[in-house]
């Protein structure tokens, strides 16, 4: 296509279509005209509430005040994941966004944890992670220091609908045109393929140069229009439906979101600060919708608000999540089971690999098979990253906990798991949004028991060793006397006036 790039149509709104139009109108400003077109008769699933920490850069970027952005989507602070009865039932572990320990040269931090067990010391990893002290004594407060002792990275639990209609407001602000209508027809171009325009039910046309697909899983141009494939994970990842139901909120409010395994499936809990979001994972395939509603509703924390409202999905990536001009962003371009939060990365992810790679004059096919590439192994090491939860475990209480620990995994996350187990260090994959701590914590608190530790670990004689890592710990401990409750933080902190 040679035309320039001078106008870009978003279809659909929700969480993907308003992050799409406030981060294209804030980089580009005037370059292209950005329209989105939506239809409030159409629903959002909305199941993202809990996010990770590269959500800040993407709110510092736009311009977002922290403060008002917690008041305008109910939000609260989030330090971890708390995994329940993942390994086994009653056993419970934390993925929280710190690290354990701190910088100790060459080698990381748990192989001289591992080397001090040896020696005697009992005293498990987390206790060396500040997100953790702080989990447990529901406690956070920022900290002005730049001793990477302290740092305590977090992120955010929030609507992620109020999320959509705060970045409406700043689209709009920014000159983003929103046509309010249902799409009828996509028009292409016979001898390129490529979307000219959008026909709405009112008879309205609207034609672009680049189209963003944010229909939801529907996929209303890259897999309606377009007809690229849906590249289905279910073997690795079976769950195909979810229960959502929101409740009251608790009068305390936890500074982390809850995971918690059952017999097929497993629980979220989200704390904002008007409601609690609440949810149950399942494969439709071990467990029928009744068993799966009575297993919600039994086990929430407050009175529910409203009725549990099902959603049916696949998990997997459209095959190719650019194509022609369609860029695929959000549950258009795949979706993975939101057991650590990343529904609302990869759709920050995807806004920024567009924005770095995007078209002036011409759209070029090496362009889009650079991004296609990306995008595919960013999809599978989030995907690697949740079978590892499902994969080691230890339950035996139902053939579906049986069935994941039995399954074949992916070559490079067997590898990974072997390496691990056998050296106690982490694999790196270039393009994987989880650091290192997060899957030593994942590997350690599913029952992974590393055999080895690296050499270096070796340098400190044993009394050396075990009085560093007393000073470690010690040091960790130290900030909890500047803390707030979670609550009392959020009181102060986003009070206006």
């Amino acid at each position: 296509m040679a035309a320039p790039i001078r106008k870009v149509v978003i279809a659909g709104g929700g969480t993907a279509g308003w992050m799409t139009a406030a981060m294209l109108s804030k980089v580009l400003k005037s370059q292209v005209e950005v329209v989105l077109v939506e239809s409030e008769e159409i629903g959002i699933i909305g199941v993202g509430e809990a996010t990770i920490p590269p959500i800040h850069t993407f709110n510092t970027y736009l311009g977002l005040d922290e403060k008002e952005f917690l008041r305008e989507t109910k939000a609260t602070i989030k330090l971890a994941i708390k995994f329940e009865n993942w390994r086994v039932k009653g056993e419970s572990y934390y993925h929280t966004f710190g690290a354990p320990g701190t910088n100790m040269g060459f080698c990381s931090f748990q192989h001289y944890w591992l080397r001090a067990k040896q020696a005697g010391m009992t005293t498990p990893l987390w206790d060396f992670d500040l997100n953790y002290l702080c989990c447990e004594q529901q406690k956070f407060n920022k900290i002005n220091t730049q001793n990477p002792v302290y740092e305590m990275q977090y992120a955010y639990h929030f609507d992620s609908g109020l999320y959509g209609q705060y970045l409406r407001k700043l689209s709009e602000k920014a000159g983003v045109t929103r046509i309010e209508g249902k799409i009828e027809h996509v028009q292409r171009d016979e001898q390129s393929g490529f979307i000219t325009g959008l026909q709405l039910h009112s008879g309205q046309q609207i034609e672009g140069d680049l189209f963003i697909d944010c229909t939801g899983q529907r996929g209303l141009l890259i897999k309606g229009a377009m007809g690229v494939e849906f590249e289905s994970w279910k073997d690795y990842l079976p769950a195909d439906t979810a229960l959502a139901v929101p409740s009251e909120r608790f009068e305390r409010t936890l500074p982390y979101t809850r995971s918690i395994a059952h017999a097929s499936g497993w629980q979220w809990r989200i704390p904002l600060t008007h409601r609690n979001g609440n949810g149950f994972v399942y494969s439709s395939s071990y467990l029928s919708d009744d068993d799966a509603h009575q297993t919600l509703m039994s086990n929430l924390d407050s009175k529910p608000l409203d009725e549990a409202r099902k959603i049916q999905f696949q998990t997997g990536r459209t095959a190719q999540q650019w194509h022609k001009n369609v860029v695929s962003v959000g549950l258009s371009s795949g979706f993975l089971e939101p057991l650590e939060s990343t529904s609302i990365h990869l759709i920050q992810s995807a806004i920024v690999r567009l924005l770095k790679m995007f078209p002036n004059e011409t759209i070029e096919q090496s362009v889009i098979d650079g991004y296609n590439e990306e995008s595919k192994a960013e999809f599978a090491t989030i995907a690697d990253f949740i079978i590892l939860h499902y994969h080691v475990n230890e339950r035996n209480d139902s053939d579906f906990w049986k069935d994941r620990r039995e399954m074949v995994i992916p070559d490079r996350l067997k590898q990974k798991i072997a390496i691990f187990k056998s050296a106690g260090t982490i694999f790196n994959d270039p393009l994987d949004i989880f650091r290192d701590a997060s899957w030593l914590q994942v590997m350690l608190g599913q029952g992974i028991e590393p055999q080895d530790y690296h050499p270096a670990a070796n340098v400190p004689n044993e009394k050396e060793l075990l009085g560093i890592m007393q000073k470690i710990q010690s040091a960790k401990q130290q900030p909890l006397g500047q803390m707030l409750s979670h609550d009392e933080f959020l009181a102060r902190y986003t009070k206006q006036g």
